[in-house]
């Protein structure tokens, strides 16, 4: 699993900074994770193909988190994109990006399918045999989800000395592969953990947009491998997080500490202040293993 940063910076672009945007790349699958104003820009300079885009998970619609989302689909017009995109976001983000077709008469020459959301609690959004992603509900000034993605538990692994030592015929591959024991010429039944080697441990991400610091969401992100939180401000400002409904570093590490998690990423940091670093120093206060978003870096989950 590999998280690439496109953009974690609040409100107002910079020449030298991006607002909100990331890409996963979880099981053969590259989702996009919120679109600010120079996404597609920084997809280009980041080297990422943008037909393998075809999902796309929009927090909320703060012009910082989704203003270059009809951008993204008029391009991918005009690279004559046949592909279907879904997009899931808020109830209303139909609405607004057909209006922009409409108005600047650009239909999409490939099917746009919308997945409107609007419920207060954790729900499936979607699931193949490879990955789920569930939403996981925030508290900020409208209407605002966060995502869990879970990769699902691999097959075992062949141990290929093995099979070749007990003469295991091809056939039986597959079915050893999914659990099944593995059965000589001679009938005799050798075990399935004789024969495999355990799987890596699924990975799971957790994107926690704009938020007010919110202990609800404690049970959903329970042990996830990475975190990223949003922490606009510093403890020295928590009155601006209180009055905008956003957190603080030293917030997201309490939510990272108190949840478990693996690491914790830190992004959407306001530009008034004179380091990005602050916030780290600030959030190891609490917890132990932050690391601080930044335009054009990637992590390893």
């Amino acid at each position: 699993m590999k998280l690439t940063i496109l953009g974690c910076y609040s409100a107002t672009p910079r020449t030298f900074t991006n607002p909100t945007s990331q890409v996963l790349e979880i099981r053969n699958h590259l989702f996009l994770i919120d679109c600010g104003e120079g996404t597609q820009v920084q997809l280009r300079k980041n080297k990422i193909k943008f037909s393998r885009i075809k999902h796309i998970f929009i927090s909320h619609l703060h012009g910082d988190h989704f203003f270059g989302l009809p951008g993204l689909i008029s391009t991918f017009r005009l690279l004559g994109r046949e592909t279907e995109m879904h997009i899931y976001g808020p109830k209303g983000i139909k609405e607004a990006i057909t209006l922009f077709l409409k108005l600047g008469d650009s239909w999409t020459n490939f099917p746009l399918i919308f997945h409107e959301l609007k419920s207060k609690e954790s729900e499936l959004i979607f699931e193949d045999e490879q990955v789920s992603v569930h939403t996981i509900p925030l508290k900020h000034r409208i209407y605002t989800n966060g995502f869990l993605f879970q990769e699902k538990p691999s097959p075992r692994k062949l141990d290929i000395e093995a099979v070749a030592e007990h003469k295991i015929d091809r056939s039986q591959y597959n079915n050893i592969k999914n659990g099944a024991d593995g059965i000589l010429e001679s009938g005799t039944v050798v075990p399935n953990a004789s024969l495999t080697i355990d799987p890596p441990d699924p990975k799971s991400y957790a994107f926690c947009s704009d938020t007010v610091y919110n202990e609800d969401i404690l049970p959903l992100i329970k042990n996830v491998d990475t975190l990223y939180h949003e922490s606009t401000f510093l403890e020295t400002e928590s009155n601006l997080g209180e009055k905008t409904k956003h957190s603080t570093a030293k917030q997201a590490a309490l939510i990272a500490q108190k949840a478990d998690v693996g690491s914790l990423i830190l992004g959407h940091y306001s530009t008034r202040y004179k380091s990005i670093d602050l916030f780290r120093e600030e959030a190891l206060q609490v917890f132990s293993n932050v690391e601080l978003a930044d335009d054009g870096k990637s992590f390893e989950i």
